[in-house]
C-alpha cells in the first residue's frame, strides 16, 4: 500500500508540473501581486504601484516544486537516557547522503474585481504532511471602486486591506523563507533556527504612501486551529480559567529606492497575545525543515520529527515578540539582518522566559542587470531559556551558499552548513551537538 501510495503521489506531482509548464505561456498578470518566480525577489508587502489593467475576472494557477540532495553528518555528547524498551533515546540516528522527500505547492490566485484579489495556497506534499493540506486563503483589497466614492478612492491610493486565513505578517524574514515547495526567494536551503511562521484568521490594514513610509496593524484569532470549545485549563500565572483573546501584530518602517543603485529598507514588527489555546508563531510550519533527521534519535521519522535543526521556544500560551529587519541593496550586493527578542511561556509556567535571535545575510548577485547567479553567507544564533532551566542555551549556525537562476522559473543552489549546540543539559540529545555538511536544492516556481 505504501509503495502504491508513493507511486501515485509521484505521478501526481509530475503531472502537476507538466500542466504547470504548459500553462506558463498562458499566465496573465494580476494586480498588486508578488510573483512566485525570480521576479518576486526582494518584494515584501505588495506596493501600491500597479501596471496591470483590469479587464475581467480571471484565475491564475501556479505552483512550486523543490527537491533536495542532502549530505549531512551529526554528533553529540549527551548522557544516555533509556526508555522502557531499553533503547537509548539520546543516540543519534544514522544518516547517509541521498535525496529527501520532494515538496510541492499549488497556488491559485484570482482577480475578482478591479483592485480585489483572492489567494489560495495548498501544500500538495511536504515532509510534515505527505498528504495535501490547505495552507490558507485570503482576499486582498487595493481598490473599492464599486462604492463610487471619490473620498474612499483617494484613501485607497495608500491603503491595502487583507482578510482571511493568511500568513501573519510578523517580521520581514518570512518573505525570504522557504515554504514547502516554494524556495525561490530564499538564497539558502533552510530557514532560521527559530522559524517565525503562522497562519491565523484575521485582518491587516496597510498604509504605504509613495514617500516610502509603511505602517500596518493586524488582529487575528491567535490560533492555527481555531476552536469554539470553551477552555477548561487553568492558567498557572493567573490561577484563573484560560481565555482566548485575539492576537495583535503590527509593522512600521521605511522602504525607498534612494537612487538607481541603492535601496534602503528598515522595518520594526511586533506580535502579542496574552493567552491562547495553543499559539504556534514559532511552530506553525506545516511543511518541515529541509535538514532531514539532523540531531534526531533512532526512533525518529521524517514526518513525526519534521523540524530538525530548528528551535521552538515553546511559547504556546503567551507571546510578546519584537523584530527589527534592515535591508540594504547596493547594485548586486544585499544585506538583510534580523534582531528579535521574544518573551513567552506555556500554560503551566508562572513566569515568562526569553529567547533572542540574531541573523545576518550577505548576498552578492551577478552579473549586473541580470543577477542570475549569487554567492552568499549567513550567520544565525539563538540564545534562549528553556522551561525549568536556570541558564540559557545557545545555538549557532554558519551557512555558505551559491546559486543560479537557470531561468526566472528554475533555480539551483548549494550550501555548506555548520550548526552547533551549546550549554544544553547533559541529558538533552542536543548536548554537545553538532551537524554539518552539504545540501543541493533544485526549485521551480511559476
Amino acid at each position: 500500500m505504501n509503495k502504491l501510495y508513493t507511486t501515485i503521489h509521484g505521478v501526481a506531482i509530475a503531472l502537476f508540473l507538466c500542466l504547470g509548464y504548459s500553462a506558463l505561456a498562458q499566465q496573465t498578470n494580476l494586480q498588486y501581486f508578488r510573483p512566485y518566480d525570480k521576479n518576486g525577489l526582494n518584494i515584501f508587502e505588495t506596493s501600491k504601484d500597479d501596471t496591470s489593467a483590469f479587464t475581467k475576472a480571471r484565475v491564475r494557477v501556479g505552483g512550486n516544486f523543490t527537491q533536495n540532495f542532502q549530505s549531512l553528518s551529526h554528533q553529540n555528547k549527551a548522557t544516555p537516557v533509556y526508555n522502557a524498551a531499553g533503547l537509548n533515546t539520546n543516540k543519534l540516528i544514522g544518516v547517509k547522503s541521498g535525496f529527501n522527500l520532494a515538496m510541492a505547492n499549488l497556488n491559485i490566485d484570482a482577480q475578482l474585481e478591479d483592485g480585489i484579489r483572492l489567494n489560495l495556497t495548498m501544500y500538495l506534499a511536504s515532509r510534515h504532511h505527505s498528504e495535501a493540506w490547505v495552507k490558507g486563503g485570503y482576499i486582498q483589497v487595493d481598490r473599492l471602486l464599486f462604492l463610487q466614492s471619490d473620498v474612499i478612492n483617494k484613501i485607497m491610493e495608500s491603503v491595502t486591506i487583507k482578510a482571511g486565513d493568511y500568513e501573519v505578517d510578523y517580521g520581514d524574514q518570512h518573505y525570504r523563507r522557504s515554504d514547502g515547495g516554494n524556495a525561490m526567494h530564499n538564497p539558502f536551503v533552510e530557514n532560521y533556527i527559530m522559524d517565525e511562521f503562522a497562519t491565523e484568521i484575521g485582518g491587516e490594514v496597510y498604509f504605504h504612501p509613495k514617500n516610502g513610509f509603511i505602517a500596518m496593524v493586524g488582529i487575528t484569532n491567535g490560533q492555527l486551529n481555531p476552536t469554539v470549545v470553551k477552555p477548561t485549563k487553568i492558567d498557572s500565572a493567573t490561577g484563573k480559567l484560560n481565555k482566548y483573546p485575539p492576537a495583535f501584530h503590527g509593522k512600521i518602517g521605511y522602504d525607498k529606492q534612494m537612487s538607481e543603485k541603492l535601496r534602503f529598507r528598515i522595518m520594526g514588527s511586533i506580535y502579542a497575545i496574552k493567552s491562547g489555546s495553543s499559539n504556534t508563531l514559532f511552530n506553525g510550519d506545516r511543511t518541515g525543515s529541509n535538514y532531514f533527521y539532523a540531531m534526531e534519535n533512532t526512533l525518529a521519522t521524517a514526518g513525526g520529527n519534521a523540524f530538525s535543526g530548528r528551535y521552538n521556544p515553546g511559547f504556546s500560551q503567551q507571546v510578546t515578540t519584537f523584530m527589527i529587519n534592515p535591508f540594504v541593496k547596493f547594485m548586486g550586493l544585499e544585506f538583510f539582518g534580523t534582531y528579535e527578542i521574544a518573551q513567552g511561556r506555556v500554560i503551566t509556567e508562572k513566569n515568562a522566559r526569553t529567547a533572542t535571535q540574531y541573523a545576518a545575510d550577505l548576498i552578492y548577485r551577478f552579473p549586473r542587470n541580470r543577477e542570475n547567479f549569487w554567492v552568499g553567507a549567513r550567520y544565525n544564533t539563538v540564545v534562549a531559556r528553556q522551561a525549568g532551566a536556570k541558564s540559557d542555551i545557545t545555538i549557532n549556525r554558519m551557512v555558505g551558499s551559491i546559486g543560479w537562476f537557470v531561468t526566472k522559473n528554475i533555480m539551483m543552489k548549494a550550501e555548506y552548513v555548520n550548526q552547533e549546540y551549546q550549554k544544553f543539559a547533559s541529558t538533552d540529545i542536543r548536548s554537545g551537538g553538532k551537524f554539518n555538511g552539504f545540501m543541493i536544492q533544485a526549485s521551480v516556481g511559476f
